[in-house]
């Protein structure tokens, strides 16, 4: 069954064809794949199936490994992410990234927030101290930090390092989420709350999550992608893909069969 609702969402990321090897080994194998504005896809596959390759593609942070080599289109926004004219440093502030572990840099919580603004010339105190403000609301932190904006990121909590790094992403205001295993390191209350802040980023921003947990993806996405082998095997509506999956593989996946 189609749904009306997100049938009639602007389209954020069309991949066409794509293809992509590091050396000889190809790892992802003629994806085609659709991306809705104001939506989480979720991506599920066993390990080693070219999830976090594919997500790392988006903003082409996969390049920075010397031997890929891709072929096939991106379309973001309508415009081909591989084309000459389209910048990298343009790209990834418009699509931001969530690693597997909570990476902030050496500094204070306000200075790891206000990062990207700095760099997009914005200098004047009082607006970086609106930036890390908003920023911090809505990545859920803002009243466990604001009274200490100056201690070092590395002081906090491992989920609440995460919240950080979330607040670091949407400081610039991007249009788009990557989050790749963005709670696999953290614990079950963490966990929870990023969860809930997904839920609630994606009234402002579509979201890309790889995740390992099945029911993670239940409960906080839209859509779910199953990969396998490189290759997409089935993607649709996640109530469908996890109730009355198309592919037999996907069936046995999501069953515990393998993986």
């Amino acid at each position: 069954m189609v749904n009306k609702e997100l049938a009639n969402k602007r389209s954020i990321f069309k991949v066409n064809k794509l293809n992509l090897w590091y050396g000889d080994d190809h790892a992802l194998k003629d994806l085609d794949f659709e991306m809705k504005e104001n939506n989480v896809s979720a991506i599920i596959g066993p390990s080693g199936c070219g999830k976090s390759t594919f997500i790392k593609t988006l903003n082409r942070m996969v390049e920075l490994i010397p031997s890929v080599r891709t072929s096939g289109e991106i379309l973001f926004n309508g415009k081909n992410i591989f084309d000459n004219s389209f910048r990298v440093e343009e790209l990834r502030t418009r699509v931001g990234m969530v690693f597997q572990k909570p990476n902030p840099f050496p500094k204070s919580i306000f200075e790891n927030v206000v990062y990207g603004a700095k760099i997009h010339g914005i200098t004047r105190k009082s607006h970086l101290m609106e930036i890390a403000e908003a920023s911090l609301r809505s990545a859920a932190l803002w009243d466990e930090v604001k009274d200490r904006l100056n201690d070092n990121a590395y002081g906090l909590s491992g989920g609440q390092q995460q919240r950080l790094c979330i607040a670091r992403s949407i400081a610039i205001q991007p249009e788009v989420l990557l989050m790749d295993e963005p709670t696999s390191a953290l614990d079950p209350i963490a966990t929870a709350k990023i969860e809930e802040l997904i839920i609630e980023l994606k009234k402002e921003y579509t979201i890309v999550i790889v995740t390992h947990s099945m029911q993670q993806a239940a409960r906080i996405s839209d859509e779910t992608a199953f990969f396998l082998m490189g290759e997409l095997i089935e993607k649709g509506d996640t109530k469908g893909i996890f109730t009355t999956p198309k592919d037999k593989r996907t069936e046995d996946y999501i069953t515990g069969r393998f993986g």
